[in-house]
């Protein structure tokens, strides 16, 4: 079992490995494969080489086609050659178009994933037209080929249309803090074709399928502002001089280096409770990226000390028991 697992992990980094080898990996053995190519051919090898992959004794027909070890070397050559160069262009003009800062994030990568399109496309016409791939007897799969898109690739296509969707609409963009129905929270770091990766708080990269964006709910909380609201409630006993309560937790709020200046904290009676006069304190933060649970922590800190030197209870649940004895009489 433990052999098997080796050999599929081998055969599935050799398949990468070809079909997509990093930029620079791709460049090497483009220039081993021209670079061999002419050397053989000035030497006259590739001559020799030709003649003897296309004879008759290295050839093999199905129907009325001739196939010989010559013809499927090159084909595969060609294939790989493309598919690398495809990469290359990829990878260069993605990283042209991602490096213009006088666009925005998003107006970047629908450049970039059109161009990706537009390239990949061309390069599989062209791939047809090499090997002699008659384009027009692939008129005959189209129905299959719709059948299978809608059945088989339904997913995928949902999320490539959601992803564009998400990129002209601009409701959610790279650098954005958002929150899933499902509590997944974190910054966007990419918007792919498939998924859209978001940064947790915890460091953890979760790509989240595109048609969740567009089909649930989804809190963006830097859409048109980086502000955000911190409320806070408590409660101080009946004892205790609320005005003053009220005073000190307004002055708490305003003292914090973060609370924002161009909105006013606000503060509200709003219970008397069983135990205690219940308020509610709200401030802003002008930049919700750098957290709330910081200032919201040095705002408690700073009540708890200000309310124990003015004398103010915070109080908490109390019960009296009461045992009730009864004579036993024998």
């Amino acid at each position: 079992m433990e052999s098997a697992s080796i050999y599929n992990a081998s055969v599935k980094s050799f398949l990468n490995c070809c079909l997509k080898p990093r930029l620079w990996v791709a460049v090497l053995l483009l220039t081993i494969i021209v670079a061999g190519g002419l050397v053989l051919a000035m030497l006259g090898y590739l001559k020799i080489a030709h003649e003897f992959l296309d004879s008759d004794a290295m050839s093999f027909w199905v129907g009325d086609k001739r196939f010989s070890a010559y013809l499927l070397i090159r084909n595969l050559l060609v294939i790989l050659a493309l598919i690398w160069v495809t990469g290359i262009l990829s990878n260069f003009g993605s990283r042209r178009i991602r490096g213009l800062r006088r666009l925005k994030s998003n107006n970047r990568s629908i450049l970039s994933k059109g161009y990706q399109v537009v390239l990949y496309i061309g390069a599989f016409l062209l791939g047809l037209r090499i090997l002699g791939i008659d384009l027009t007897g692939l008129a005959i799969f189209s129905g299959a080929i719709g059948i299978g898109v809608g059945f088989g690739l339904q997913k995928i296509t949902s999320n490539f249309i959601s992803g564009m969707i998400l990129l002209f609409e601009k409701s959610i963009e790279e650098g954005d803090l958002i929150e899933m129905s499902d509590g997944v929270a974190g910054f966007v770091q990419d918007t792919g074709a498939r998924y859209t990766l978001v940064e947790t708080f915890e460091g953890r990269e979760i790509m989240i399928p595109n048609e969740d964006f567009i089909t649930n709910r989804v809190t963006n909380w830097t859409f048109s502002n980086a502000q955000g609201r911190i409320d806070i409630n408590i409660g101080v006993s009946y004892g205790s001089d609320i005005g003053k309560a009220y005073d000190i937790m307004l002055e708490a709020a305003n003292e914090h280096p973060r609370c924002s200046r161009s909105r006013e904290a606000e503060c509200f009676l709003v219970d008397f409770g069983e135990s205690s006069v219940d308020f509610a304190l709200y401030f802003w933060v002008d930049d919700i990226i750098d957290g709330r649970k910081r200032p919201r922590s040095d705002v408690l800190f700073s009540i708890w000390n200000k309310f124990k030197e003015a004398g103010i209870e915070i109080p908490f649940p109390q019960r009296d028991l009461h045992i009730k004895q009864s004579e036993i009489q024998l």
